[in-house]
């Protein structure tokens, strides 16, 4: 089917369109976000950018999902999902506008970061509340289709945001008004995501009862427990824990890719920083048209070959046509590359949230997911550190490449040895 068949097929229902809303808005907002504190860090006039500064700039960015990933789950799998999704918005608006308020008052880098490590934090419980909620507004037959429209929907919001970003970065300059107003843009698209959220009904998003769930206050002292009772409920399910691995092979490989390629835009490829960010932002941009592009490809493709067969096509193409297109190091191989890695990795993210919904029951959902997004921002990291001591200053490195394209095919090979068969499932026909 087309995206706007598949579109169509799921707006159908009222209540999925509100929360289809909701991560549109919001997914913007943080696409600006993202873009000014990137810009922030990495790409300043005033600040240099080693490869060990790139890794411990994403690590302090993504603390929040690997940190408060379990106790998320717990709240999430007790708490009503939709005054998850309206309170996060406003809080996230908040911080973002008191984030604004610190860069103008020219405060130390240290306390941005901070407040962006809350902004991120927040985020944490939003993203992951979206994640649990799409079952109860979609028939189980739909998942693939809401999965191909809404999350991928979601992060080419984010990549237009980024865009919009970029645009007024360029009109209003690269210095730290510019970047304050960015937040504030952030901050107000932020705080609206709340109006939307509201107009779903308070229990309408689950967690659905379960009379044998503990106490939130016994389940926060037994966190560690708990996560581990929601391993093994997906261990117990190979499909959903093959899915989730390949999800994170692709994230570390990804990562190491981002550290090159921020290393290569700065100091190989350009000659100035605000050179430098164009380039990467170009990346970005063709990375936004492979995530769009997944959308069309993936449901179509599962429906004839099967998530199963998908998934590891995905991981192998990622990793073959990254290596053939950076080996020249030019600004057009990675320009391919970016819109290469998007269409397979988004490929893989839409299989792998369809599985792990498909497969597990709804009371583990929320810790399901934290552990899913735990996988997915943990080797992003990882993948960074692993870069900064592989990377030379410039960011040059045949043996990066080749040790992306090798992970790529191990854990494509990985993922066929440890998931089931199981025969394609054709997606349901759009109405006509």
């Amino acid at each position: 089917m087309s995206f706007v068949s598949d579109l169509r097929v799921v707006l159908e229902g009222r209540d999925f369109r509100r929360l289809y809303a909701t991560r549109l808005v919001s997914q913007f907002s943080d696409g600006i976000f993202q873009f000014a504190v990137i810009g922030f860090a990495f790409f300043s006039p005033e600040t240099s950018t080693s490869a060990a500064q790139v890794a411990a700039g994403l690590a302090v960015l993504l603390l929040p999902y690997s940190i408060l990933g379990p106790f998320v789950g717990v709240f999430i799998d007790r708490w009503s999902r939709r005054q998850i999704l309206v309170v996060a918005s406003l809080a996230r608006g908040l911080l973002l506008l008191g984030a604004a308020g610190l860069v103008v008052a020219d405060l130390a880098d240290g306390v941005f970061y901070v407040a962006a490590l809350g902004v991120l934090a927040v985020n944490r419980f939003f993203l992951a509340s979206l994640g649990a909620s799409l079952p109860h507004v979609v028939p189980s037959d739909r998942l693939m289709v809401a999965n191909a429209v809404t999350p991928t929907s979601g992060t080419v919001l984010t990549f237009v945001g980024v865009g919009v970003g970029f645009l007024l970065r360029s009109v209003l300059g690269a210095g730290d008004r510019g970047t304050a107003v960015l937040l504030v843009v952030a901050g107000i698209v932020s705080a609206s995501t709340a109006l939307i959220a509201l107009t779903m009904g308070r229990n309408l998003l689950g967690p659905a009862h379960d009379p044998d769930r503990p106490q939130t206050r016994e389940a926060v002292r037994h966190v560690l427990s708990g996560l581990v009772d929601g391993a093994r409920h997906i261990a117990r399910h190979r499909a959903a824990a093959a899915a989730m691995g390949a999800m994170a092979t692709h994230r570390f490989m990804y990562g190491m890719c981002t550290a090159m390629l921020i290393l290569l835009s700065r100091y190989y490829f350009a000659e100035n920083a605000e050179d430098a960010l164009a380039m990467a932002s170009l990346v970005v941009a063709t990375s936004g048209v492979g995530y769009f592009l997944a959308i069309l490809v993936t449901p179509w493709a599962t429906g004839r070959f099967g998530i199963e067969r998908w998934i590891p096509a995905m991981l192998v193409t990622a990793g073959v046509l990254m290596l053939a297109l950076g080996l020249p190091f030019q600004r057009w191989g990675f320009a391919v590359a970016g819109l290469v890695l998007g269409i397979a990795g988004q490929s893989v993210k839409i299989c792998a949230d369809t599985t792990v919904q498909r497969d597990l029951r709804d009371a583990y959902l929320g810790r399901a997911f934290s552990i899913y997004d735990m996988l997915f921002n943990g080797s992003y990291v990882l993948a960074a550190a692993l870069a900064a001591a592989l990377l030379p200053p410039d960011g040059r490195s045949i043996t990066v490449l080749v040790l992306i394209a090798a992970g790529y095919a191990g854990g494509a090979v990985l993922y066929r040895i440890v998931t089931p068969a199981r025969a394609p499932e054709p997606l349901p026909s759009s109405p006509s």
